[in-house]
């Protein structure tokens, strides 16, 4: 029974991101899936990020984040890159990479991305383990044609796995898969 929660919840659609934030000069990022429009007028989004995660901290001090959307022939090296590892171990902007900053400051990654959005917090709630930051859209662009990469394709196609991390990560179905 227990599985086959774990099974079901990994039915609710998401795509992969590269979300991005800044702590003074400093920028982090990290592969997230759990990020979704709230409103149309005016243009909110929400993203949930583990408290555990460097990028928690930066998004906490800077109040801005921004999302690209990963397109579905993103490599798993570049998902690695941002998706497992620790940005407090490891610089994930000292490799180049074709960033800008606009409107918020924080880094907009180009590498991969279909498009972005720039949000601002407006608001943030304590889910336990991760907190759930609610952002007004100040900014975004789509900047070429494809496919995003949805957390489905990732799983079936590129056999990814869910970082310990993740809201969707499970202890039990890990266990399983290996």
């Amino acid at each position: 029974m227990v599985e086959e929660l774990y099974e079901s919840i990994r039915l609710i659609s998401y795509g992969l991101f590269l979300l991005c934030s800044k702590k003074g000069d400093k920028y982090n990022g990290l592969i997230v899936n759990t990020i979704f429009q709230i409103t149309s007028e005016p243009q909110m989004i929400a993203v949930s990020i583990s408290k555990e995660n460097y990028t928690h901290d930066f998004i906490v001090k800077s109040r801005v984040f921004t999302a690209s959307v990963l397109c579905k022939e993103t490599p798993m090296k570049f998902i690695g890159r941002f998706g497992f590892r620790s940005g407090k171990d490891f610089d994930k902007f000292k490799e180049p990479l074709n960033i800008e900053n606009f409107l918020t400051g924080a880094p907009i990654v180009h590498d991969h991305s279909l498009g972005y959005l720039e949000g601002v917090v407006k608001d943030s709630v304590d889910c336990g383990t991760h907190t759930l930051f609610i952002a007004k859209v100040v900014g975004g662009k789509i900047t070429r044609d494809g496919e995003p990469l949805t957390y489905a394709y990732y799983h079936k196609v590129k056999h990814g796995k869910a970082p310990k991390n993740a809201p969707t990560f499970f202890e039990e179905l890990t266990k399983k898969t290996e």
